[in-house]
């Protein structure tokens, strides 16, 4: 749990404005996984709703979705030192601002308040979940949707507060046991943590258009208790000074996405299930490029940034892994005087195998990492478009074999699409997050739009006698 008090003066929202969280991919609602579900929303206090998730409410109401919000504590020790104003008094000034506040977001509220006590939340988690599961069951009932059409929406489960941890932490218990999906808000967040933090390089962004940003700041402004003093005296003061209220300012919303049937694991298996080459196979059926690799416009020039961004004009030895149909591998085996690319696709690889025919140091390897590698050291390893199709566990597994293969000093390349992979747990900001944090490499390079993430990571350098370690030739190994 973090230490911190909301009289802090924390990250301010210029340093947010240059970190490149407004770049960070789109939440799919319109027209993507997420539309014509139905949505549970949880606060822990009044006002919560607002600040974190007040946009996606006026969207969910411009789509006609159904909503519920479930309101856990009234707020009540938001001012503890109130000299005019007792515990009491404060839960009642504070559910009526919440009602006027969900009036600006929703046509109907409906919401229920379930009366727990304000900071103790984490005592009363049984009371959470078991409300919790009743709002879901009311909701599926009424709406006749099966689970994976459910979303709750909760606080970040690490925000930092007891009662946002506690509430995050319970939502997540109850999508992943009733295969529902996730989206978690933080608030409390963007005062304590620093833009250096990795957990919002994985989370995605909700743009809002300008009635949605008015719709949500009437929202916040309902919360007079909060944003305003309750009276010049000590211990009246505001509790959401301009400065905080400025990172719900934003012309976009910001969560954590949990998708439908996950659980916290990969849905639908992970590529480097026994079935794999079934899966990948069937996507090569009828078609020599699925992709569109040789004829996307997209495509020629992530290849083209790739190629680039490589420190080496030439290299000794190198691995491509998930290297599908070969039109990366063409390019790759030409800087290198060993290559060898690897996917779990034989129907694939025959391509790839075609293409690299006419070079005689390039080989093929039908493996499916990252319980298959190949033997020997690379000074070049390449990892494109593959690692979402992994359970973070084997993630994990694939950055361990590549930091054991790439030689002292040599060069990992990463880039990963960076919109949320239908059927799958992790996307292409997640995976750089975690060989980021894994690694601890340094970063020769990163390139960042809003489709796909390219970045350059440096083994440690070592001493000579590393150095004149032996490079295996790929390829060779059986």
């Amino acid at each position: 749990m973090v230490s911190f008090t909301h009289q802090d003066p924390g990250t301010g929202e210029d340093a947010w404005a240059a970190s490149g969280l407004a770049a960070l991919p789109e939440l799919p609602l319109d027209a993507g996984e997420l539309a014509g579900q139905a949505f549970i929303v949880l606060a822990a206090h009044p006002d919560d709703e607002s600040l974190g998730a007040g946009g996606l409410m006026a969207r969910l109401r411009r789509l006609g979705a159904r909503v519920t919000v479930l309101l856990c504590t009234a707020g009540e020790a938001s001012h503890p030192d109130s000299p005019t104003t007792t515990p009491d008094q404060l839960a009642a000034v504070r559910l009526e601002e919440f009602g006027g506040a969900l009036t600006h977001l929703l046509p109907d509220p409906d919401w229920r308040f379930l009366a727990l006590p304000d900071g103790r939340l984490a005592a009363h988690r049984p009371e959470v979940i078991s409300a919790l599961q009743q709002a879901i069951a009311d909701v599926t009932a009424a709406s006749g949707l099966p689970p994976e059409q459910l979303t709750l929406v909760a606080p970040y489960r690490h925000d930092g507060h007891t009662d946002h941890d506690a509430l995050g932490s319970a939502a997540a218990e109850a999508a992943g046991a009733g295969g529902h999906g996730l989206l978690e808000y933080p608030i409390w967040y963007w005062l304590w943590a620093g833009t250096a933090d990795p957990a919002w390089q994985s989370w995605l962004r909700l743009p809002l258009d300008p009635a949605e940003q008015q719709a949500k700041a009437a929202a916040m402004d309902s919360h007079t208790s909060q944003v305003r003093a309750l009276s010049g005296r000590p211990g009246d003061e505001v509790l959401l000074p301009p400065s905080f209220l400025e990172h719900f300012e934003r012309p976009f919303e910001t969560f954590a996405w949990q998708r439908p049937g996950t659980g916290g694991t990969a849905a639908g298996g992970a590529y480097a299930a026994a079935d794999a080459e079934g899966v990948f196979d069937a996507v090569h059926t009828g078609t020599d490029d699925p992709w569109q690799y040789t004829t996307s416009w997209y495509e020629h020039r992530k290849r083209s940034l790739t190629l680039a961004a490589l420190p080496g004009r030439n290299y000794t030895a190198g691995l491509e892994i998930g290297c599908s149909i070969g039109t990366l591998s063409v390019e790759l085996a030409q800087r290198c005087d060993s290559f060898l690319a690897v996917d779990a696709s034989s129907a694939a690889l025959a391509h790839a195998a075609r293409r690299l025919d006419h070079l005689p140091a390039a080989r093929t390897r039908h493996l499916t990492v990252p319980q298959d590698w190949p033997k020997g050291r690379f000074d070049l390893i390449v990892v494109s478009e593959v690692g979402y199709y992994l359970a973070p566990d084997e993630l994990a597994e694939l950055f361990e074999r590549v930091q054991a293969a790439l030689l002292p000093g040599g060069t990992l390349a990463l880039c990963h699409w960076r919109h949320p992979v239908s059927g799958w747990e992790l996307d292409g900001d997640s995976v750089h997050a975690a060989a980021r944090r894994q690694l601890r490499w340094a970063d020769a390079g990163l390139y960042r739009e809003r489709d796909f993430i390219l970045e350059i990571l440096m083994a440690p350098e070592a001493g000579p006698d590393q150095r004149a370690a032996a490079v295996v030739a790929p390829g060779t190994d059986s």
